[in-house]
């Protein structure tokens, strides 16, 4: 790694050093160092401070997309062309990425992940290599980011299980994550999450021990996020494979092609989101004969939190919304058991069908699912949120309803917006409102908003009925 190590101040608790990157990133052109330094609205500078200050508080237990940058309003960030490679120059970086005057290992890996994907989709973008503009197009951009991060692997049967969960829950269900992701480690699972933390570090946890114990090398745990999100939701120390996608759509398409199964964990509106993008798709009638095991669960004092998942999904999506999901409460073994059965029909359905293995080909996702949605009030305000449109699109417009949600709580263009705006206005019929509202004002009591110790919620939204 050979660090230049350029000094400490103790006291501010900041570093700079001049480190060289470890693995992945072995020379970049004169025109993409450029653009990584360039701070104007066309540059890469500003996006990749940002995600790289992330990386570098990892562990750090805030979700305010500011306070990071408040905290180190003098960081930077320079990535310098050598003769001998590149060099990443931190300017009053936190002192909790290093060890004795060297950054630490897993940290280093991170940030070369940062720096590998901003460059790679903005060239792509500007040179046409993506393709945005139909559905086709959009599956194959999520692909090549995919495969240019090196996480797509070969001749490896199906493992991989998603795990979705809010970063905010209580100790008792953190645990109990990791009683989950242990009994998935003890049977050779790999785990993929959103990468930050509470439910997105905790199975990759308990799978560490699991692997450890069945003396288990080459691991993978993915962490999957995009610009908006990963300054709320640093990554966990364990998360191997980071990659970043551009927005929260692609992102989802990588959770649902890259895995074979999906567990839900109790959490707030982000998880909400992922639920409804998930069932929306598995919805579409191109879909029913496609295997995806999806499992909701959590420890016996989060029952009522899946009982009410469970109405406001049939309330909206029909009862036969239900045959999509299993629930099992406060049985980690069993929904390890439950998964692996999942799988081997993901496993025996591809066989069948001549699918790859490692990105899920054959599920079709409707452009509306992958178009971007930018969550602006007029755009919140434009939902149609009523049963008399055909589930999977209704199941759309309620994600993107989340989406706005967490938009507002979380993402520095969100809290913004409202800031200047006031709250997004959701509108639509009134059982649904009732329901939603009933939903929201639970995940509000139950602390699913915030991280405990931050100040109370204000919510970023008013539920209205037409």
């Amino acid at each position: 790694m050979n660090d230049i190590h350029a000094g400490q101040t103790g006291r501010t608790g900041k570093v700079s050093a001049r480190i060289s990157p470890a693995g992945g990133l072995d020379i970049l052109s004169r025109n993409e160092v450029a653009r990584l330094r360039d701070a104007s609205g066309s540059g890469l500078h500003t996006l990749l401070r940002r995600c790289a200050l992330a990386v570098l508080t990892s562990g750090s237990m805030s979700d305010d997309p500011l306070s990071m940058l408040e905290q180190f309003p003098d960081f930077d960030i320079q990535v310098l062309q050598q003769d001998r490679g590149i060099k990443i120059e931190l300017s009053n970086a936190p002192a909790q990425a290093f060890v004795d005057g060297h950054i630490i290992r897993g940290i280093n890996e991170l940030l070369v992940a940062v720096v590998r994907d901003i460059v790679y989709v903005s060239t792509q973008l500007e040179q046409g290599g993506f393709d945005l503009d139909d559905s086709v197009g959009l599956t194959h951009a999520v692909f090549e980011i995919l495969r240019n991060a090196r996480i797509l692997k070969a001749q490896i049967d199906p493992n991989l299980v998603v795990c979705w969960g809010g970063h905010s829950i209580s100790r008792d269900e953190y645990e109990y994550t990791k009683q989950v992701g242990y009994q998935l480690g003890l049977r050779g699972m790999d785990i993929c999450t959103g990468c930050g933390p509470g439910a997105m570090k905790g199975p990759m946890k308990g799978a560490t021990i699991a692997h450890a114990k069945q003396r288990r090398r080459n691991n993978r745990y993915i962490g999957i996020t995009e610009p908006g999100i990963i300054a709320a939701e640093s990554p966990n120390p364990i998360v191997n494979h980071l990659v970043i996608l551009p927005d929260i759509e692609k992102r989802l398409e990588a959770f649902v092609r890259l895995g074979h199964g999906i567990i839900v964990f109790p959490g707030g509106v982000g998880t909400a989101e992922e639920i409804l993008y998930l069932l929306g798709i598995l919805l579409h009638p191109d879909n029913a004969d496609i295997p995806f095991p999806l499992i909701f669960t959590g420890p016996k004092q989060s029952a009522a939190y899946f009982e009410q998942i469970d109405r406001f999904l049939r309330l909206t999506l029909g009862d036969s919304v239900a045959e999509h999901y299993q629930i099992i409460v406060d049985d980690p073994t069993a929904v390890a058991r439950a998964m692996v059965r999942g799988i081997d029909k993901v496993r025996n359905h591809r066989l069948d069908n001549k699918d790859a293995f490692f990105f899920n080909w054959a599920l079709n996702i409707p452009y509306a699912f992958q178009l971007p949605f930018r969550p602006t009030h007029e755009a919140m305000r434009a939902l149609a949120i009523h049963r008399d449109r055909p589930r999977h699109e209704l199941a759309a417009d309620l994600r993107r309803a989340f989406s706005g949600i967490v938009a507002g709580n979380v993402k520095e263009e969100g809290v913004r917006a409202i800031e200047q705006y006031g709250p997004f206005d959701i509108d639509g019929e009134a059982d649904i409102m009732r329901s939603l509202d009933e939903l929201l004002q639970a995940f509000v009591v139950q602390h699913r908003m915030k991280l405990p110790g931050a100040t109370a919620y204000e919510p970023c939204y008013r539920v209205r009925s037409s």
